[in-house]
């Protein structure tokens, strides 16, 4: 069956909370624009638009009931029919009622009825309760008007909430020990959500094999590359042999997944980030794992992530070598970054000049080296040095970022690890906050699908690595 997903940053989730639960213990309403990842198995929406109806513009405002006018629906309709975005409307029960009741089922019915008149699409619109303590619950409004519940909710924040419409069977045995650590309800979560791993190598799979073994239901691999002599020090589960076939290393991740056991469903993507089939399988999920050395590919990673509004890891490492034994230098970095906060770009993680340099280093190769010896631009190192025990222990802290997210257990609140930097040679770890956004992204923060997608007429030509 496709399973329908609703996602909303922090920042629209704690508008929400404010204008539907005031404190005055009555039904509130807003109303917005979803973006869509019409995809073949499940069907993601994202709030991109958000409007509050004013408290005097409702009829009728009671602890169990709210009617209001429809006039500040009517752009939102206009530009839901020209673009085939969603309607979302979401109210509040401050009474905490779980469900939606009767009076939320004929409004629903009359107002959605209304809403596909105007837009003709033959996608789904969305309604959303929110209880007083945040917690969201939902439904999509099919077009021959049938009601079908929100399999999840996704706030990416500081703190990754994710609510499910129902928590299926036992836990495997296989993860029960972390039951016992993170509790049965982030463990069930766990086993219900959809991950990315975009880069498959010295980090990424590192990365991929403890999301396996956490119960992680659905994993997508993404990487264009084949395993090579050169890099069998530090690809998990990789061997000689599959260095011999060039076998792509998504295909041996995939083996190793399986040999497991856990029933993970696997899905792989011999290709770059930049196309169709990646960004798209990508968009589905509800988490990402960034493990690429480009500069261009973490770019693309992040403005993916804030169209499709999806909580992202990325995990950098740097070893330099003095080439005559000596280490110069040896640190990682984790970011983890929200859809609506600051980007790689912004933390400084590279620069516009170097995104311009990778570009140009695809696209144009010959004059990527002539420009490299005029001075004009400073090379990309092609074979740095990796060490396994490196790679594995910034894959860990990743994974461990990720963990405190979805199950915040820290002293500290998780907005002060919003980067995490490991000095190897000093011995110390430093978090630092997200910093200050530029904004770059957001005017398209759940915009979702485009044409072309992300709006970049790049992507249908081969080319980012990751």
């Amino acid at each position: 069956m496709k399973r329908f997903k609703l996602r909303l940053t922090q920042s629209q989730h704690e508008e929400l909370r404010q204008h539907l639960l005031p404190g005055d213990g009555l039904e509130a309403v807003a109303v917005g624009l979803c973006g869509r990842r019409r995809g073949e198995d499940s069907h993601c929406l994202s709030l991109w638009k958000l409007v509050h109806i004013p408290y005097d513009e409702c009829k009728v405002r009671s602890p169990d009931r709210v009617t209001w006018s429809t006039q500040r629906l009517v752009p939102l309709l206009e530009e839901a029919a020209k673009r085939d975005l969603a309607i979302i409307k979401i109210h509040s029960h401050p009474g905490d009622y779980e469900q939606f009741s009767h009076v939320d089922d004929a409004s629903d019915a009359d107002l959605f009825a209304s809403v596909f008149g105007w837009t003709d699409s033959q996608y789904p619109h969305c309604s959303a309760v929110m209880l007083s303590g945040g917690r969201m619950f939902g439904r999509v409004i099919l077009p021959d008007g049938k009601f079908s519940a929100l399999d999840s909710i996704l706030v990416p924040g500081d703190d990754i909430q994710f609510w499910q419409s129902s928590a299926s069977g036992n836990l495997p045995g296989y993860v029960q020990r972390h039951a016992q650590l993170f509790g049965s309800g982030t463990t069930q979560r766990l086993r219900n959500l959809s991950v990315a791993v975009v880069g498959c190598s010295g980090t990424g799979s590192p990365v991929v094999e403890q999301l396996a073994r956490l119960g992680i239901e659905r994993i997508v691999l993404v990487d264009p590359d084949s395993v090579e002599t050169k890099n069998l020090n530090r690809i998990l589960n990789a061997t000689r042999e599959d260095a011999y076939f060039h076998r792509p290393k998504v295909e041996v991740l995939a083996r190793a997944i399986a040999h497991m056991g856990f029933g993970t469903d696997v899905e792989m993507i011999c290709d770059n980030l930049a196309s169709k089939s990646a960004v798209e399988a990508v968009a589905s999920c509800d988490v990402v794992f960034g493990c690429m050395d480009g500069v261009e590919g973490r770019h693309l990673l992040n403005r993916l992530a804030a169209y499709y509004c999806l909580p992202y890891f990325d995990v950098g490492v740097k070893l330099q070598a003095d080439g005559e034994g000596g280490i110069d230098e040896a640190c990682g970095a984790v970011h983890y970054l929200r859809p609506d906060a600051s980007t790689l770009l912004d933390r400084r993680v590279y620069t516009m000049k170097q995104l311009e340099a990778d570009g140009l280093r695809r696209t144009d190769p010959r004059a990527y080296r002539d420009q490299i010896r005029a001075g004009y631009i400073h090379g990309v190192q092609e074979d740095r040095p990796a060490v396994i025990s490196i790679n594995m222990h910034m894959a860990s802290r990743a994974v461990n970022e990720f963990l405190a997210r979805l199950h915040p257990y820290r002293l500290d609140a998780n907005a002060e690890s919003a980067v995490v930097r490991t000095s190897f040679i000093q011995g110390v770890e430093y978090r630092e906050h997200a910093g200050q956004s530029s904004g770059m992204f957001s005017k398209v923060t759940g915009r979702g699908d485009t044409e072309p997608l992300l709006a970049m007429p790049e992507l249908s030509e081969r080319g980012v690595a990751a």
